[in-house]
């Protein structure tokens, strides 16, 4: 891995961030999403990214996270995370599930 010798300004970061999402959005078509995001990440961040979106459907389902984990085999930890970001994130799963699941409604999490 690379050394940065300083981090990003917070400007810059946030421009290529942007160019990122540009990037994505531009894309369209799911094999090609695929495709950029496998040269994009490793294959445990890919990994770390399908059990969030994989446990997305099911807390909003209201599915307790104990059976969400037997379900999936996603940690308990994780799931907490993601329910967390459901509610008090950017917004970015709920709209995305709007597109992908659009007969999902959001129920609050349970434990």
């Amino acid at each position: 891995m690379k050394q940065r010798p300083a981090p990003l300004p917070p400007r810059e970061a946030s421009a290529s961030f942007r160019a990122l999402a540009r990037a994505l959005a531009e894309l369209g078509d799911p094999r090609d999403v695929a495709a950029f995001l496998e040269d994009l990440c490793t294959p445990a961040e890919l990994e770390a990214m399908a059990d969030r979106w994989r446990v997305v459907p099911l807390l909003q389902k209201g599915l307790p996270y104990r059976e969400i984990h037997e379900r999936t085999g996603v940690s308990v930890t994780t799931i907490g995370r993601v329910a967390r970001t459901l509610d008090r994130g950017a917004g970015g799963y709920s709209a995305a599930l709007a597109k992908v699941h659009p007969h999902h409604h959001h129920h609050p999490a349970s434990h």
